[in-house]
């Protein structure tokens, strides 16, 4: 069974999908739709909600994202990335033990099924540009000027 609730961010609709047992998606989407939530959900909209007011510097939720063992392991090193602070791909790369292995970063990164918990949007392109972000790179620079590390 999948559950789903649905949060409106400062920065557009936010969807949160739940097998029941964890969270399997966060989402920006176009509206809002049904809902059909789970403890799970609620969770993650009551966090996400702290987090777009300022209260919430990290988050405590079951997460069970899709993706191969190489996509997991880079979206466990995006998790070390701490709020205000951002990473290259090729330092990514390095972190996982593959200094060869940015353009196969970008690509692990751009499916991330997890958006803002996993924060994709902290990695940046080695010139310190903004690139690639599957929620649209206006987003990506608000939630960026929102925890500090663009000051533009």
């Amino acid at each position: 069974m999948t559950y789903v609730s649905y949060y409106e961010s400062p920065i557009g609709y936010i969807r949160i999908l739940s097998n029941g047992k964890a969270i399997k998606e966060i989402k920006f989407m176009d509206s809002d739709g049904p809902e059909d939530p789970d403890v799970h959900t609620e969770s993650a909209r009551t966090q996400l909600r702290e987090y777009f007011e300022g209260n919430r510097h990290s988050f405590q939720l079951e997460l069970e994202p899709d993706g191969t063992e190489f996509e997991h392991s880079v979206w466990n090193k995006l998790m070390d990335i701490p709020k205000g602070d951002t990473c290259s791909y090729g330092e990514v790369a390095k972190k996982i033990g593959d200094a060869k292995a940015s353009q196969a970063v970008g690509r692990a990164n751009g499916k991330n099924p997890i958006a803002i918990v996993v924060p994709c949007h902290r990695v940046i392109g080695s010139d310190n540009k903004l690139t690639g972000y599957a929620g649209g790179l206006e987003r990506k620079e608000w939630l960026l000027k929102h925890e500090g590390a663009l000051l533009i």
